[in-house]
């Protein structure tokens, strides 16, 4: 799609301006007064801190002891801090917070490596080397994103910079070069892509940032169009693992990272290309792509989540809404516009990306549609065997596909239920990042497992990863009064498991109730996990949930308990201190539950 282009390039590329310039005050004049004071406040909050001391022994951390928090809150400190200087000077200009800004800017371009010491390897999944050698920079997520950030303030405020030395440009544009543009165009990093090789989030993400970085400065001709041509093949990389549906198999939190970082790239590539990719933003694809997150809505933050994708997801930003409008969807401009009005800081300042910050300062005021959108009542997603039905009190998803996927958890038939806007069975999600969360350890994680999942297992035997292990025979069906679909679920999992066949069914009785009957074929004994964040009252025909709605169940023996405290600061994001697991144990070879 993409590559096929590459011979129409015009002769002369265009800038990419990531905003407009310091100096055009009339722009940043007319930023709203609330975003001007939550922007100036932050500022000036940062002015009177101290910067972030980064150690070698803060990098080494991660390799000794598998933390990759500490040296991430003070990297990524660093460049919050700096991004929040940026913004306040960009909105004031008058010059206070510039003396800040080169402190900024110097500090991050002495740093040995820009690469997060989790991502420090030279091959996929390599080794992990325990300081970065800056003879051979690598080039991760972050160490785009920073020359990203660097590029964007110097496109913005290079007059001002230029003010109090031309060395401060002059540095960051070297720096970039050495670590950027010159392993880019010169070696093969493996999310640039290669031949049938799976890609993730990071082939778009990077790529978005190296095109930003490339023509947001002033780069000459024949490296914005090596940048160009390396890009389109590695986009097209990205593009072939994804359905047409447009479904993110790593879930709704990495859609931002990599649907929407899809149409970064695109936004560059158009200011570079004026007209040249129309084509692109009319295929049917792409816009399935960016409705995604509209289809994946539940109410207020919650979402249908999966993979290592949290329940509790941030609002919209003005990358959603200018996402629709650039793919001809309303129904999602009209979503983001309106999850973005309630925003408790629309000035994003957790974000690490100015560019997306200065979107958002710009953007203003968005039309946000009345009453807000409903997303669709139904939908299924065949590339990753995602089922999603609604009525008006019970939403409803279910999860099919295959064990293999981008950061996968095994959850190959796990049920998601929220009723009246509240989650009722739920995927937990995932914990904060380790070592051990990438490591052939993922799956000794309990959030990973089937079994904390609302999914059986027999006498302990669990699914099992990778693309093998999936669900067969689905069927689905979306009627007026029902919404169902069948799987077999025996496939994921090992032989150990003694398993011929296990079916599920699940059931959308609109408005009436929730069922789902499993019926299975094997040698030992199932137990299903329920999972839930409410705690649970068990009589022997009914498991009650709080206010929220009660569990009937047939074909079960005595259900326990158990209590997960939660202490993990990202699982704590979207749960309470408790949560609860339900161990059902079918006392024959065919389980229901009526959900009310």
């Amino acid at each position: 799609m993409f590559s096929e282009i590459s011979g129409e390039l015009p002769d002369s590329l265009g800038d990419f301006p990531p905003g407009a310039i310091a100096a055009d005050r009339a722009i940043w004049n007319a930023v709203p007064q609330t975003l001007r004071d939550a922007v100036l406040r932050d500022a000036e909050t940062t002015l009177a801190r101290s910067w972030p001391l980064i150690t070698a022994s803060d990098y080494r951390q991660y390799t000794e002891t598998g933390n990759r928090w500490r040296f991430e809150e003070l990297y990524f400190t660093r460049r919050r801090m700096l991004n929040d200087l940026v913004l306040g000077e960009l909105v004031e200009g008058t010059r206070r917070f510039l003396p800040g800004i080169v402190d900024g800017i110097f500090l991050i371009t002495e740093e040995s490596g820009w690469q997060l010491p989790a991502h420090n390897a030279y091959q996929r999944g390599g080794p992990r080397l325990p300081l970065p050698d800056n003879s051979q920079p690598v080039v991760d997520l972050f160490a785009a994103e920073t020359a990203a950030l660097l590029a964007t303030i110097v496109a913005l405020l290079g007059d001002e910079l230029d003010g109090i030395s031309p060395e401060i440009a002059a540095r960051v544009k070297r720096e970039i070069e050495i670590r950027i543009l010159t392993p880019y165009l010169g070696r093969h990093f493996w999310w640039m892509g290669r031949g049938d090789e799976r890609m993730n989030n990071w082939t778009a993400w990077i790529s978005q940032n190296v095109l930003l970085t490339a023509f947001s400065l002033k780069t000459d001709q024949p490296t914005r169009r090596a940048v160009v041509e390396k890009a389109l093949g590695s986009l097209d990389a990205f593009l072939k693992d994804y359905a047409e549906d447009g479904a993110c198999e790593e879930g709704v939190l990495y859609y931002r990272h990599a649907a929407l970082c899809l149409h970064g790239a695109l936004t560059v590539l158009d200011s570079a290309a004026p007209g040249l990719f129309d084509r692109i933003w009319r295929q049917p694809k792409i816009r399935n792509m960016a409705e995604y997150i509209a289809n994946m809505h539940v109410a207020g933050r919650y979402y249908f989540n999966f993979a290592d994708s949290s329940a509790v997801v941030e609002p919209c930003s003005a990358r959603e809404y200018l996402f629709g409008k650039a793919v001809g969807s309303e129904m999602l401009a009209d979503f983001a516009a309106a999850d973005r009005a309630t925003a408790d800081n629309p000035h994003l300042p957790g974000e690490w990306n100015l560019w997306y910050r200065v979107q958002e300062l710009l953007a203003g005021t968005l039309p946000a549609a009345e009453p807000r959108p409903e997303p669709p009542r139904d939908i299924f997603y065949p590339g990753i065997g995602l089922f999603v039905a609604r009525d008006g009190e019970f939403s409803l998803a279910v999860k099919g596909g295959n064990n293999g996927e981008g950061h996968n958890h095994n959850d190959v038939g796990s049920v998601t239920l929220h009723k009246n806007g509240r989650p009722f069975l739920i995927d937990v999600g995932v914990e904060t990042y380790t070592a051990k969360t990438f490591s052939p350890r993922r799956y000794e994680i309990w959030t990973m497992q089937s079994a904390y999942h609302n999914l059986p297992s027999f006498e302990g035997v669990m699914q099992s990863a990778g693309e093998a292990f999936g669900a067969r025979d689905v069927e689905v069906e979306f009627g007026d009064d029902r919404a169902r679909i069948s799987l077999d679920i025996s496939g994921a999992y090992p032989p150990d498991a003694e398993l011929r066949s296990y079916r599920r069914t699940v059931s959308l009785m609109r408005g009436r109730h929730v069922e789902i009957v499993d019926t299975y074929d094997g040698d030992k004994p199932a137990v299903l996990s329920l999972m839930t964040c409410l705690a649970p009252a068990v009589t022997p025909e009914k498991i009650e949930l709080s206010d929220l709605g009660s569990i009937f169940v047939e074909g079960a023996g005595a259900i326990e308990i158990d209590e997960i405290e939660v202490d993990d600061l990202r699982l704590r994001s979207a749960w309470p201190e408790k949560l609860f697991r339900l161990r059902v144990p079918l006392t024959g070879k065919r389980l229901r539950l009526r959900i009310v």
